[in-house]
């Protein structure tokens, strides 16, 4: 099995990537998918949130308003580390399970945005980062995602900086591309993964990369 990290600021198109990846037959694991199964309707982890930020980050339904909750944390480094507190261990704890589910030959792909922020780099074989530039980050965040360009800022902010990113990188997909480059790209580095998983050597980082 070859653990994957795959990590990106946001609004750089990890998912987007990630996605791709899947496509070419990597088992994928994906962090923010499963942060929000942990803090579903019912989950000690929903009660743990509410317990913290009070009832005012429920919906009428009795789910977490994530724009709300996201509101507060994103302009409160101390509220964020209060959330990462309780939502990480679960996420981690899940997907620990997910990866002894997946076959022995696998590329398992772990889609971990705060990977950088963590420190997780050392859990990975291979850490691949979706590079974009900051002014590409805002246009998606505010023109696709509907955020105001202050919450968008703030969120940016909240994340590790690009050359940060970089840093722990085995290998980095530009993100400043069109979709049929970006999708070249992945295909290259999914031949890289697939070497390396069955024993062929190791990765190529992209150029530029450290």
């Amino acid at each position: 099995m070859l653990k994957v990290g795959l990590t990106g600021g946001i609004g750089a198109g990890k998912s987007e990537v990630s996605r791709l990846l899947v496509e070419c037959g990597a088992v994928l694991v994906d962090a923010d998918r499963i942060a929000r199964e942990v803090v579903a309707p019912g989950t000690p982890g929903l009660a743990a949130v509410v317990e913290a930020f009070g009832e005012e980050i429920l919906t009428e339904d009795g789910s977490l308003d994530r724009p709300r909750l996201g509101s507060i944390v994103f302009a409160d480094p101390d509220k964020l580390a209060v959330l990462n507190a309780i939502v990480h261990p679960l996420v981690g704890a899940r997907s620990r399970e997910l990866e002894q589910a997946a076959a022995e030959d696998a590329v398992v792909v772990h889609d971990v945005p705060l990977l950088t922020e963590n420190g997780l780099a050392p859990l990975y074989d291979v850490v691949v980062v979706v590079d974009a530039a900051p002014q590409t980050q805002l246009d998606r965040l505010v023109r696709l995602r509907g955020m105001t360009e202050e919450d968008a800022r703030a969120r940016m902010a909240a994340q590790a900086d690009r050359d940060k990113r970089r840093a722990i990188a085995d290998i980095v997909i530009d993100n400043d591309v069109p979709l049929e480059q970006l999708r070249e790209r992945v295909r290259e580095v999914w031949a890289e993964l697939q070497r390396r998983a069955h024993g062929q050597g190791s990765v190529a980082p992209a150029p530029g990369a450290e």
